[in-house]
C-alpha cells in the first residue's frame, strides 16, 4: 500500500472504527449501565456527552459546534498543505489521528446531539476516574502529543509550509 494511500486511509479508519463501537454501545447498552472488564481495571459505561472534554461548553451547543467544525477545517487544510511533502509522514500521521477522531466526535455532535463515550477507569482519583472517554479521544490525545513531539525540531508552522 502507497504511503499516500495509508495516509487517508488511517482517519477513515479511526473514524470508521469508532463510530462502529459507538453504535453497538448505542444499541447494546443502557444509558449509564457498567460492566467491568480487564480485571475491574476498564469499564464499560455508555455516557452521553453534551460538551467537548468535561462536557465544557455543554450549555453553548451551537458555539462548541462552530468552534469544532473551525478546528477541523483548519486541521484539514494543514493536513492537505502537507499531504505531498517528503519527510512529513510523522506529522500526518499524528494529525490523521486528531482528524479521524474529531471527525468522528463532530460527525456524533451533528447527528446525535451529543457524543457517545464508553470507557473509563478505575483509579483511586475521582476526577479522572468519572471522565468517559471513546476511541476517538485517545487517538486525538495521542495525535496531538505526536504532532508536538515530530515538531519538536521544527521551527514551527512556518516550517510546515
Amino acid at each position: 500500500m502507497g504511503r499516500k494511500l495509508s495516509l487517508l486511509l488511517l482517519p477513515l479508519g479511526i473514524f470508521s472504527l469508532d463510530g462502529a463501537i459507538k453504535h453497538h454501545i448505542d444499541q447494546t447498552r443502557k444509558l449509564g449501565e457498567k460492566q467491568k472488564i480487564s480485571g475491574g481495571k476498564i469499564i464499560i459505561k455508555k455516557y452521553y456527552n453534551k460538551g467537548a472534554a468535561l462536557n465544557c461548553l455543554q450549555k453553548r451547543p451551537k458555539l462548541l459546534l462552530f468552534i469544532h467544525g473551525a478546528f477541523l477545517t483548519v486541521l484539514t487544510v494543514l493536513y492537505g498543505s502537507l499531504f505531498s511533502k517528503e519527510g512529513k509522514t510523522g506529522l500526518l500521521v499524528s494529525l490523521g489521528m486528531i482528524l479521524g477522531g474529531g471527525f468522528s466526535n463532530f460527525f456524533d455532535r451533528i447527528k446525535r446531539k451529543h457524543v457517545v463515550d464508553y470507557i473509563s477507569f478505575a483509579v483511586p482519583w475521582k476526577w479522572f476516574a468519572g471522565i468517559v472517554f471513546n476511541i476517538s479521544d485517545f487517538f486525538i490525545f495521542a495525535g496531538t502529543l505526536l504532532t508536538i513531539l515530530f515538531d519538536m525540531n521544527d521551527s514551527g508552522v512556518k516550517r510546515w509550509f
